[in-house]
C-alpha cells in the first residue's frame, strides 16, 4: 500500500512538472512572437523603398529651392551661403594651417601642399581639449586660450618665410564641427553647442573680429578671414583632389551637406535639420526625439548621423526586455541608460558575422550587462542594428540624389560626392546600404553619373584646404 502511494505521489510530481513545463514553453513561444511582431512592425514603418526615397528626395529639393528663393530660412532648411570665396584647384603650394573647433576640444593642422600630383608633406596635427572653465566662460576668453596653444603650435612647426614687408598676415582656415549659438556669439557670453546656424552677418562678423584680436594681442601673424562648418571645409578638400566634386556630406555625430551652385556659390544646407512628412518614423524616433534636448529639430540627422543610430537600436531592444522578457525575467538595468549604446559598438554587432553571434554576446555583456543571451537572442539583436542602419544610409543616399536633382546633373553631366565622418569609413554596412541606395534611386540609365567617394585629409583638414585657396587667392 505504500509502494502504491510513493508511486502515485510520483506521478502526480511528474505530471505537475509536465504541465509547468508546458506552461514555461508556452509563455517562452508568446514572448518569442511578442519579439517578433515588434520586430516586423519597426520593420515595416523604417521601411525605405525606392518610391518612398524618390518622396523625400523630392521634398528635400523643394525646400532647397524655397530657401533659396526666399533669401532667408524657408520649411526646415537654411540654406547658408558660406563666408567662403572660393574653392581650392588643386595647384595650391606652400605651408598652410587651420583649426577645426569642436565641442569640448579644438584641432590645430599645418600640411605643405605641392601643387598638383604633389603629394601633401609636413603635416602635423595637435587635438587639444578645452578646460571646464573655459567652455563656461566668454567666447573671447576661448578665443584667447585657442591663440596661446596656436603660438605654441607655430613655434613647433614654425611658417616659411615667405612674408613680405608690405604683407601683414597670413589667412588661417577655422571651420566648426558643431555650430555656436548666435546669441553667445553676439553677446559675448559662452559658446553653446549644436543651436546655431551662422546666417547672421553680425553674428559671422563678431566672431570673426574677437578671434583676430586674440591672434594679433598673441603676436600671431594670422588672420582669420571665415568661420564656416567643417562641412564646407571638407568639400574645400575634395575640391584640391579632385574639380569634379559638386557635393560634400558630413556622417559623423552631426549630419550635414553642402554643395556648390553652378555660379560657384558655396551653400550649406544644414541639411540636419531637414523634415517632411515622407519621413519613416516610429515610435522609438518620436520619443527619442521628445526626450532630446532640441525636440521638434534636427529630424534629419536624429535618423542618419551616429549621435542617434545606436540610441533608436537600444530603445528597440528596452521594449523588448520589457514586453517579451528579451533578455530575461528582469530588465538590464544598464539597457535603460539614454545613450548607453555607440554607433561603434552597433557597428561591431551588425557586422559580426561568426556562426553564433560571439560578438553581440561580448557587446550585450560589456554594455549592457547581459550575460545570458542566446543565438537566437543575439540574431534579433543583429536583424534591429540591420533596420536601423539600412533606413538611415538609404535616407542620407536619398538625400545625395536630391542636391545632384537640384543642380540638375542627374541626367548629363558626372558629379562626384565627398563623404567624411566615421559612418561611411568604418561602418561598411552602413556605407554599402548608401550606395546601393542611390543605385537604386538613379537606375542602370544613371547610376554611373553620380560617384560617391571618402573624403580626403579626414576631420579638421579643410580648413587647411580653405586657408590655402585663399592665400593663393589674395597673392
Amino acid at each position: 500500500m505504500r509502494k502504491e502511494v510513493v508511486v502515485l505521489a510520483t506521478v502526480a510530481t511528474v505530471a505537475v512538472v509536465a504541465v509547468l513545463v508546458r506552461q514555461y514553453s508556452r509563455k517562452k513561444e508568446r514572448q518569442w512572437k511578442q519579439t517578433q511582431r515588434i520586430l516586423r512592425k519597426f520593420a515595416k514603418e523604417s521601411a525605405t523603398p525606392v518610391p518612398k526615397l524618390w518622396e523625400v528626395a523630392n521634398a528635400l529639393v523643394s525646400d532647397m529651392r524655397a530657401s533659396l528663393a526666399s533669401q532667408e530660412e524657408t520649411g526646415t532648411l537654411s540654406m547658408l551661403v558660406s563666408y567662403a570665396t572660393s574653392l581650392p584647384k588643386g595647384n595650391e603650394r606652400g605651408l598652410y594651417y587651420g583649426l577645426n573647433l569642436r565641442g569640448t576640444n579644438f584641432l590645430i593642422l599645418c600640411a605643405r601642399l605641392g601643387g598638383r600630383n604633389e603629394p601633401i608633406s609636413d603635416l602635423h596635427r595637435k587635438e587639444i581639449s578645452i578646460p571646464p572653465n573655459v567652455l563656461i566662460g566668454t567666447s573671447q576668453e576661448l578665443f584667447d586660450y585657442i591663440a596661446v596653444e596656436l603660438a605654441k603650435f607655430v613655434s613647433e612647426h614654425p611658417p616659411d618665410d615667405t612674408l613680405d614687408a608690405s604683407e601683414k598676415e597670413r589667412k588661417l582656415g577655422f571651420t566648426v564641427s558643431y555650430p555656436v549659438d548666435q546669441a553667445a556669439a553676439t553677446s559675448g557670453s559662452a559658446i553653446k553647442w549644436k543651436s546655431f546656424s551662422a546666417n547672421d552677418t553680425v553674428v559671422e562678423t563678431a566672431l570673426v573680429s574677437d578671434f583676430n584680436r586674440a591672434l594679433e594681442e598673441h603676436g600671431l601673424k594670422f588672420r582669420v578671414f571665415s568661420l564656416v562648418d567643417d562641412t564646407v571645409g571638407n568639400l574645400a578638400g575634395g575640391r584640391y583632389y579632385n574639380n569634379s566634386i559638386v557635393a560634400s556630406v558630413t556622417l559623423a555625430m552631426g549630419s550635414n551637406a553642402a554643395y556648390v551652385e553652378p555660379e560657384e556659390a558655396i551653400i550649406n544646407t544644414e541639411w540636419g535639420n531637414f523634415n517632411c512628412s515622407n519621413l519613416p518614423l516610429t515610435e522609438f524616433d518620436s520619443s527619442l526625439d521628445a526626450e532630446s534636448s532640441n525636440p521638434g529639430s534636427r529630424i534629419f540627422e536624429k535618423l542618419t548621423s551616429a549621435m542617434y543610430l545606436g540610441e533608436i537600436v537600444r530603445r528597440v531592444l528596452l521594449k523588448m526586455a520589457h514586453e517579451t522578457a528579451l533578455f530575461g525575467d528582469v530588465v538590464p538595468p544598464e539597457l535603460a541608460t539614454p545613450y548607453q549604446l555607440r554607433s561603434p559598438d552597433m557597428a561591431a554587432m551588425h557586422q559580426d558575422t561568426s556562426e553564433d553571434h560571439d560578438v553581440v554576446g561580448e557587446k550585450l555583456k560589456e554594455i549592457f550587462g547581459i550575460t545570458n543571451s542566446t543565438p537566437m537572442v543575439r540574431e534579433v539583436v543583429v536583424e534591429v542594428c540591420d533596420i536601423v542602419a539600412e533606413r538611415g544610409a538609404r535616407l542620407a543616399g536619398a538625400g545625395i540624389v536630391g542636391i545632384i536633382e537640384k543642380l540638375g546633373r542627374i541626367e548629363s553631366r558626372k558629379s562626384v560626392v565627398a563623404v567624411e565622418g566615421g559612418l561611411y569609413e568604418h561602418y561598411r554596412v552602413f556605407r554599402n546600404y548608401l550606395h546601393s541606395s542611390v543605385w537604386e534611386l538613379l537606375g542602370s540609365d544613371h547610376s554611373d553619373n553620380v560617384v560617391i567617394e571618402h573624403s580626403h585629409g579626414g576631420s579638421g583638414a579643410g580648413a587647411v584646404f580653405l586657408a590655402a585657396c585663399q592665400n593663393q587667392e589674395s597673392s
